[in-house]
C-alpha cells in the first residue's frame, strides 16, 4: 500500500528536455517572449488609458482582454525562465496550486471575455441605433465583473475538490502545474473533479460561446441591413478581431486538447504543443487588436510621435 505524502509537499516538474548548453539560449528565447508579451499588451492597455476617445465598450473590454492575457503569460513564462537558466524543477505545494489556478483561470476567463465581447459585438452590428442605450456603462463594467466572477468561481470549485486529496506522488508530468496534472498523483480516482471538470469545458466550449462567437456568421441579415458596400464593410472589419482571437484561442485550445488524447506523441512535441495556449495568444492578441482595429492604430500612432517629438527636442538641445 503507497503511503499518502505529508505537508510540506515540493513536487518535482517533469518539465522540458535542455539539451547540454542550450539552456542559455532557451532562457533568452523565453525572455524575448515575455518582454514582447508585456509591451505589446502594456502600448496597447496604456494608449486605451490615456486616449479619451478610446474609453468605449469595445476598448474597455480589450483592456480586460489584456490582463487576462497578462495573468497567462505571467503565470509560466518566468518559471520556464528559470527552468532553462538554472534547471531547477522543484515547486512546492502551494505555489504548484498557484499556478494551476491561475492557468485555469486565464483558460475560462479568456472565454468569458469573448463571450462578452462577441455580445457587443452582436449588439454593434445588429442594433447600431441601440448601442449606446443597450450598452450604457453600468451594463458594460457589469458583463467584465460577470465574466471574470464566472470564472473565478468556477475554478474555485474545481479546486475545491482537492481538498483532503491525499496525493502519494511527487512528480508533475507536465512542463507546467495544472489541476489534472496534479491530481493524477492522488492515491485514488477523483471521479468528481473529472465530471465537473469535464462538465463545466463543455458548457463554455459548446452551448454558450460558439453561440455567441458566430451569431454574426449565422445571421448574415446583420450585415445586409445597409445594403452599401462600405457599411457591410464597415460592419465585417468592427467584428474582425474579435474572430480571428476567437479562431487562434480555439485552435491553441485544440491543440492542446488532442496531444493529451495521443500518448503515443513525442514528448519533445507534448511539450511544445502543450505551451501553445498560454504562450502563443497573450502575444499576438494585442498584435491583432493593434493592427484591424483601425483607431488603436491610429492612436498607438499618433501618440509615438507625439513622445518621439519631446525626445529629439532634448536631444537637439
Amino acid at each position: 500500500m503507497v503511503t499518502p505524502l505529508k505537508q510540506p509537499i515540493v513536487f518535482e516538474l517533469e518539465g522540458f528536455y535542455v539539451p547540454p548548453g542550450y539552456g542559455a539560449f532557451l532562457f533568452v528565447l523565453a525572455l524575448c517572449n515575455y518582454m514582447v508579451m508585456l509591451f505589446a499588451n502594456g502600448v496597447v492597455l496604456c494608449i486605451i488609458v490615456i486616449d479619451h476617445n478610446l474609453h468605449r465598450p469595445m476598448f474597455v473590454m480589450v483592456c480586460n482582454l489584456v490582463v487576462c492575457d497578462l495573468l497567462g503569460g505571467t503565470t509560466v513564462l518566468p518559471r520556464f525562465m528559470v527552468h532553462f537558466l538554472t534547471g531547477q524543477k522543484k515547486i512546492a505545494y502551494i505555489s504548484a496550486i498557484a499556478q494551476a489556478f491561475c492557468v485555469h483561470t486565464y483558460g475560462f476567463a479568456m472565454q468569458t471575455i469573448l463571450g462578452v465581447m462577441a455580445y457587443d459585438r452582436y449588439i454593434a452590428v445588429c442594433e447600431p441605433l441601440r448601442y449606446h442605450a443597450i450598452m450604457t456603462s453600468a451594463r458594460l463594467h457589469s458583463c467584465c465583473a460577470l465574466a471574470w466572477a464566472t470564472a473565478v468561481i468556477c475554478i474555485v470549485v474545481l479546486f475545491a475538490f482537492h481538498e483532503n486529496t491525499p496525493l502519494c506522488g511527487n512528480t508533475i508530468k507536465h512542463v507546467y502545474c495544472s489541476n489534472r496534472a496534479i491530481l493524477n498523483l492522488a492515491c485514488s480516482p477523483t471521479p468528481l473533479n473529472n465530471i465537473y471538470g469535464l462538465s463545466m469545458t463543455w458548457c463554455v466550449e459548446h452551448k454558450h460561446l460558439p453561440r455567441h462567437s458566430f451569431v454574426l456568421l449565422k445571421n448574415p441579415a446583420c450585415y445586409c441591413k445597409n445594403k452599401a458596400g462600405d457599411a457591410r464593410r464597415k460592419a465585417f472589419l468592427t467584428c474582425a478581431p474579435h474572430l480571428v482571437v476567437y479562431v487562434l484561442y480555439q485552435i491553441a485550445s485544440v491543440v492542446l486538447i488532442v496531444i493529451q488524447r495521443f500518448p503515443s506523441l513525442s514528448p519533445k512535441h507534448q511539450e511544445v504543443f502543450s505551451i501553445l495556449f498560454i504562450v502563443v495568444p497573450p502575444v499576438i492578441n494585442p498584435i491583432i487588436y493593434g493592427l484591424v482595429s483601425k483607431e488603436l492604430r491610429a492612436s498607438i500612432i499618433k501618440h509615438f510621435y507625439k513622445f518621439k517629438r519631446p525626445s529629439q527636442q532634448i536631444g537637439g538641445a
